[in-house]
């Protein structure tokens, strides 16, 4: 697996994770208050779509790190859950970072072995 498969899953949640603090800001403006009609419908639409950007690029990941069905559907949700996202992509970091480093070292031994047969 590459660094940026988990470099566009971390934007993306973040980014996710924000717009969604936003929106929920906008909807208490919305509802509580009957003020921000318009922006809580562009906020909403933006969220909707940078959302869907966030649900391919964590399938993504989870696909490339061979996560079980229920493990994927979390990491899914959590871009819908407000605060949720902040504490599922530090973990979702920590157990892909040994993966990628494994790959990086096989890449590594399969290049010098190609180096090794190459100069004989």
């Amino acid at each position: 697996m590459k660094q940026s498969v988990l470099t566009r899953y971390r934007v993306m949640a973040y980014v996710t994770a924000v717009m969604l603090l936003v929106l929920s800001t906008c909807m208490v403006f919305k509802y509580g208050f009957g003020k921000g009609e318009d922006i809580t419908f562009v906020v909403s639409q933006a969220h909707g779509l940078l959302y869907m950007i966030y649900l391919v690029f964590a399938f993504d990941l989870g696909q490339k790190a061979r996560w079980p069905f229920g493990k994927l559907l979390w990491i899914l949700v959590s871009g819908s859950i407000p605060f949720a996202a902040f504490f599922v992509e530090p973990k979702v970091v920590a157990e892909v970072k040994p993966l990628i480093a494994a790959d990086e070292d096989e890449d590594e031994d399969a290049q010098d072995a190609s180096t090794s047969l190459s100069k004989v």
